[in-house]
C-alpha cells in the first residue's frame, strides 16, 4: 500500500520515522543560528536537502503519480516566492526566515521536476478551472491573491473590498459575501489572465493540513445547516453502521476522514480540497507565502507590498471565531483510527511537503499526554 511504501522512502531519506510521526522538518539549533549568523546558508543548503529529500526520492520513484492528487506536466517554477527580507527589515525572525527558504526551496525543486507544470494553460481543464476561480484580482493595486477557505480568506476579501471601494473599512458588521464586488481571474480573457499573471504580484497563505480540515469539519458540520444537509446526511448514511434517521448534524471526524479518503480530489468542496488543487503553486509563481501561523505579521508585509493605505490594516479575528488550538488538533488526532489517518495522508501530502508542515504526531508516547 501506498503509506508503507511512503515510509520507506522516507526512511532512505534519512528523514526521522518514528511510529506514526514522519518528521519532515530539519532539526535545525536556531539559537546556534543567531549567534552565528555566518553559516546560515550552508545551514539551510543542509535544510533544505533533508526536508525535500524524502518528497523528491518519492518522485523519482514515481510515487506521486499512485496519489490521489492531480498529476499535472511541465517544467519548473524560475523565480523566488518572497522578497529579501533581509533587504527590507533590520530585524529578521530567523527562525521563520529559514522555514521560508526552506519553503521557497523545496517548492522550486518539486516544481523543477518535469511531470509538473509550468503554466496554468498547460493545467487539464478541470484544474484550470479551479485555480482561475480561486485567483481573486485587484486592477487598481496590481495583484492577484488565490483564496483558500479556513486561511483567512474571509478576512482577506474583506480587505479586498476596502481597497476597491465597495466597504467603507474592515470592521463593518456585515455578512461577508464571497462573489459580489470581487473580480476572479476566471471572469477575465485569456490574454488579461496572462497579463495579470505575468506583472501582478501575488500571493496565498498556507495552513497546517490537519488544522485546516479539523477547522472546516467543526464549523461545516457542528455549526451550517446547510452543510449538515447536503454532506453530513449523506456522510452517516454511507460510513454509520446504524445510521438511523439524521438531521447530518452529528458526523464524526473520523466519519468525516473516511468521506475525504473516497472522495475524488478534483470533485472537493474548496473547504477541504489540498491547497496544493486551489492555487496550484508550481502552474502559479506566487511571490509570496503567508503561513497563517504568522498570519497577521505575513498580513502586513503584503499590505507593504501592495501599497496599501497605511490605516487599512488586517482585521482581527471575529468574536464568535473559535480556533483550533494545539490541544484540540492532539485531542482529534489521538481519538482518530490510525490507519485511517496514514490512509489519507497521500492525498494531503502535497500541502504537508511544499509548505514545510510535519505530518501528525500520534505515538502512543505523544497522545499519553
Amino acid at each position: 500500500m501506498l503509506p508503507r511504501r511512503l515510509d520507506t522512502g522516507m526512511a532512505r531519506s534519512n528523514i526521522a520515522i518514528s511510529g506514526s510521526l514522519v518528521n519532515l522538518r530539519p532539526s535545525v539549533n536556531t539559537v546556534s543560528l543567531r549567534r552565528h549568523s555566518a553559516v546560515l546558508p550552508s545551514v539551510l543548503t543542509f535544510a533544505v536537502i533533508v526536508a525535500s529529500g524524502g518528497l523528491l526520492l518519492m518522485i523519482e520513484k514515481g510515487m506521486l503519480n499512485h496519489m490521489e492528487t492531480p498529476s499535472p506536466r511541465g517544467i519548473g517554477v524560475k523565480s523566488d516566492f518572497i522578497r529579501n527580507a533581509r533587504n527590507q527589515d533590520p530585524i529578521v525572525d530567523t527562525e521563520y526566515q529559514i522555514v521560508q527558504e526552506i519553503r521557497n526551496r523545496t517548492i522550486r525543486t518539486m516544481c523543477g521536476q518535469k511531470n509538473m507544470p509550468h503554466s496554468i494553460w498547460t493545467l487539464p481543464p478541470v484544474q484550470r478551472r479551479t485555480v482561475l476561480q480561486h485567483i481573486l484580482v485587484s486592477d487598481k493595486h496590481k495583484f492577484l491573491y488565490c483564496y483558500v477557505p479556513k486561511v483567512a480568506c474571509s478576512n482577506w476579501k474583506r480587505v479586498m473590498k476596502v481597497l476597491n471601494g465597495a466597504l467603507e473599512n474592515v470592521d463593518v458588521k456585515i455578512k461577508m459575501d464571497h462573489k459580489n464586488d470581487l473580480v476572479f481571474l476566471a471572469d477575465l480573457k485569456p490574454e488579461e489572465i496572462k497579463y495579470r499573471l505575468k506583472t501582478y504580484f501575488k500571493f496565498m497563505f498556507v495552513r497546517d493540513p490537519m488544522e485546516r480540515l479539523l477547522s472546516a469539519y467543526r464549523n461545516k458540520f457542528g455549526e451550517i445547516e446547510a452543510y449538515q444537509k447536503r454532506y453530513g446526511v449523506e456522510i452517516i448514511k454511507r460510513y454509520r453502521k446504524n445510521p438511523g434517521k439524521t438531521n447530518g448534524d452529528d458526523v464524526t471526524f473520523a466519519e468525516f476522514l473516511h468521506y475525504l479518503l473516497d472522495e475524488d480530489v478534483e470533485k472537493m468542496n474548496e473547504h477541504w480540497m489540498p491547497i496544493y488543487n486551489l492555487c496550484q503553486p508550481c502552474a502559479v509563481t506566487y511571490d509570496f507565502i503567508g503561513s497563517y501561523e504568522r498570519l497577521h505579521q505575513d498580513a502586513q508585509h503584503v499590505l507593504q507590498q501592495i501599497g496599501a493605505p497605511a490605516h487599512i490594516q488586517f482585521p482581527e479575528r471575529q468574536t464568535w471565531y473559535k480556533p483550533v488550538t494545539k490541544q484540540t488538533l492532539h485531542y482529534y488526532l489521538c481519538n482518530t483510527p490510525q490507519k485511517l489517518l496514514r490512509d489519507l495522508l497521500p492525498k494531503y501530502i502535497l500541502d504537508f511537503s511544499l509548505y514545510t508542515y510535519t505530518l501528525p504526531n500520534t505515538t502512543s508516547e505523544f497522545c499519553r499526554h
